[in-house]
């Protein structure tokens, strides 16, 4: 058995759903697609993705030592039923545990475990980890290293996992023997694209981040455009819309981490709208949710009540008018415009 057949064993008994090897300057088209998605503005307020740009599309600049660049795949709970009106809706991967940790702890006992068994053989290699934290072009990579296909989503998608799951990668001065590169297998499909109620695919593979509503609810800072609140319906935290509508979720691999599964559940849009920034922190301890902050989450969840049609839900917006923060106070007016209804705005 070789030393990747080996490393692809312990990577299941691991929990991983997948695993695939490539070398770091297999994807030299990511440089160019990167900058002419900057070069757009389609990045939005992500300054970060404008940022070490050399090394988001050449792993090779990242870490020159590098020979091989393994990526895995881990399989996190599909869709569920619809969420009513008056609750909030979070993107399931976002619903357990931060996936950061999860990912990264595995990461990194897979990459100890590799590190020892090459120094049985006489090497003494390194390794680097990262998870979605890092100028790494996961989703070109796992294409490269032949998990799956960027679909007209711009997500992964995989024949055997659908697209419901995460990606990590860790890079190694170890050259080992790399895979084939996946292709798309995506056809004439537009399920996903047609799925999308803010428009955020100028046309398949492309996407426009200012007006993707997981961007809109995590990344965008401040308030919201007026012609794109409606789209958000009751999203509060990310969308999975574009990733439900995809035909290959019929292959959706069940997912093994306890710890994914929902701690948040959907929850009651009035509860929400009550959290001052001490509780906020209190109730997504640990959660990925966390990171946005207590002004940013009532913001979503004033857009979801005024989307909601509930004029029950007025009371919790009026109690926001005189906010502190100048954005959460305007989208408590803006919502209850909204239950007011047309005449009223």
């Amino acid at each position: 058995m070789t030393l990747k057949d080996k490393l692809h064993a312990r990577a299941m008994e691991e929990g991983f759903s997948a695993m695939g090897i490539c070398a770091p300057d297999a994807i030299p088209q990511a440089s160019e697609r990167l900058a002419a998605f900057v070069a757009q503005g389609a990045h939005g307020q992500m300054s970060w993705m404008a940022e070490r740009m050399e090394w988001r599309g050449n792993p090779a600049a990242l870490w020159p030592q590098a020979r091989s660049v393994i990526m895995l795949a881990e399989v996190y709970p599909g869709a569920r039923s619809p969420t009513p009106p008056d609750h909030g809706e979070i993107s399931i991967y976002a619903q357990g545990k931060d996936y950061h940790d999860l990912v990264k702890r595995r990461l990194k006992r897979l990459g100890g475990w590799l590190v020892a068994e090459a120094k049985k053989a006489g090497e003494v290699p390194e390794i680097k980890v990262f998870v979605d934290t890092a100028p790494v072009m996961e989703k070109p990579l796992a294409q490269a290293a032949g998990l799956g296909w960027q679909g007209k989503h711009t997500n992964l998608l995989s024949r055997d996992l659908g697209n419901w799951f995460f990606l990590g990668a860790i890079f190694t001065t170890l050259d080992l023997e790399k895979d084939a590169p996946e292709v798309s297998h995506c056809g004439s499909c537009t399920a996903c694209l047609e799925a999308c109620p803010t428009k955020a695919f100028p046309a398949p593979y492309q996407l426009d981040a200012r007006r993707c509503i997981s961007y809109l609810t995590i990344e965008h800072k401040g308030p919201v455009d007026l012609d794109l609140r409606e789209g958000l319906g009751n999203r509060i935290y990310g969308c999975d819309l574009c990733l439900a509508a995809c035909p290959w979720n019929k292959f959706a691999a069940e997912a093994k981490e306890i710890g994914y599964a929902s701690r948040t559940g959907n929850p009651p849009l009035a509860e929400l709208a009550s959290l001052d920034d001490a509780a906020f922190r209190e109730r997504f301890a640990g959660s990925p949710i966390k990171r946005i902050g207590r002004d940013r989450m009532v913001r979503n969840v004033l857009y979801a009540i005024g989307n909601s049609g509930d004029p029950s839900l007025a009371a919790s917006a009026e109690a926001l008018r005189e906010d502190p923060d100048p954005t959460v106070a305007e989208a408590a007016a803006w919502a209850l415009s909204r239950l007011a209804g047309p005449a009223a705005r």
